[in-house]
């Protein structure tokens, strides 16, 4: 009976979400999604954590919501953009920690700037290939310890350098969102307005509790800069959402990165630290184990762009992946865009056809 709905929602593109929603044995199902809360990088609650630690958290949390036997774990996969010393070496060395054991292989990835979703794409596809069974996709970052300019290669071929798309990949990210809001004639107030109302939701968002569920508390060891004294606290909360932040207060603010500029401190993201993982599995073996179903993995599609407008992947990337799912944009509930600054928030709400920043 299923097959026959399925072929019939096939034929017919405007059934596309009803065809999404149909149940299959291969379907590769989400049984549990955690992370730590996000903290500021050098400043908040995780700036004396080692990322192998913040892995550990999350894996652990991870397999014990999950209910799943560690050993039945066919590979792990984390998404790490500044990777200390070997980069899967860290890796390696949070899962054993976490329990996993070292029958289960793992690796990492690098995918500027969706690292972690990289690794959730590369576990569902090993799933849906018939590779492995269950599977964990993480990432993990710590901007404290490996960010800035000593992780910048000493040196870098002048040959590719010469090529002009080649030295804007080394274009600091606050200049790339000053590029998209000159090349699309993006005010600095309409910027100030837009990141006045994502703090105002944040806020009331963290204020309701909405957070708490997705989010695993961390025993740390940490610092205190005023008095050094070193405590053990537990960081359980993001660190980083400001309540009363205004479209006034912001304008008070000078542009971080030019003197003409209308990027600041105020209306782009965070240096931040902090992990995630999320245990997929098909769903024949999700139930034949009594794995919790939280939802499916359907499909994702990567699109590159100029490097130096970088921030307006997704307005690329979700056509993309609408059209690979059979679906319009009308039938998404709700998208969830990583806010890397608001110039590059405005064009992708300008570029995909007016999406509704609520």
């Amino acid at each position: 009976m299923s097959s026959t709905i399925q072929s019939i929602t096939n034929a017919i593109p405007s059934l596309g979400r009803a065809r999404l929603l149909i149940s299959s044995a291969d379907d590769v199902v989400i049984c549990s999604a955690v992370r730590t809360p996000i903290t500021k990088a050098k400043k908040g609650g995780f700036k004396d954590t080692c990322q192998e630690d913040l892995l550990v958290a999350v894996f652990r949390e991870a397999i014990k919501r999950s209910g799943v036997d560690p050993a039945l774990i066919g590979d792990v996969a984390v998404g790490n953009v500044l990777p200390p010393g070997g980069g899967a070496t860290v890796a390696r060395m949070a899962q054993l920690a976490a329990g996993i054991p070292y029958t289960v292989p793992i690796s990492t990835t690098n995918r500027q700037c969706s690292s972690g979703l990289n690794a959730v794409a590369s576990i569902a596809n090993e799933i849906k290939s018939g590779e492995i069974d269950i599977g964990i996709g993480a990432g993990v970052e710590s901007m404290t310890m490996n960010y800035g300019a000593g992780v910048m290669p000493e040196k870098m071929s002048d040959a590719v350098l010469a090529n002009p798309e080649s030295a804007d990949c080394l274009l600091p990210m606050g200049i790339t969102s000053e590029n998209v809001a000159k090349q699309y004639n993006v005010s600095r107030d309409v910027q100030d307005t837009f990141a006045a109302n994502s703090f105002a939701k944040a806020a009331e968002a963290q204020k309701l509790g909405k957070f708490k569920s997705e989010i695993v508390p961390v025993k740390v060891k940490w610092t205190d800069p005023k008095s050094e004294e070193e405590k053990e606290v537990i960081v359980d909360a993001d660190d980083g959402i400001r309540a009363g932040v205004t479209k006034e207060s912001l304008a008070k603010l000078k542009p971080a990165f030019a003197k003409d500029g209308t990027t600041h401190a105020g209306n782009a993201s965070q240096v931040s630290d902090g992990a995630a993982a999320v245990v997929l599995a098909r769903r024949s073996v999700a139930q034949k184990l009594g794995l919790p179903i939280l939802g499916k993995y359907v499909v994702s599609a990567v699109v590159g762009v100029p490097p130096k407008v970088m921030g307006i992947g997704p307005a690329f990337a979700i056509p993309a992946v609408l059209q690979k799912a059979g679906i319009s944009k009308d039938d998404v509930d709700f998208f969830e865009i990583n806010e890397a600054s608001a110039s590059s928030m405005l064009i992708i709400q300008i570029l995909f056809a007016r999406l509704d920043p609520d």
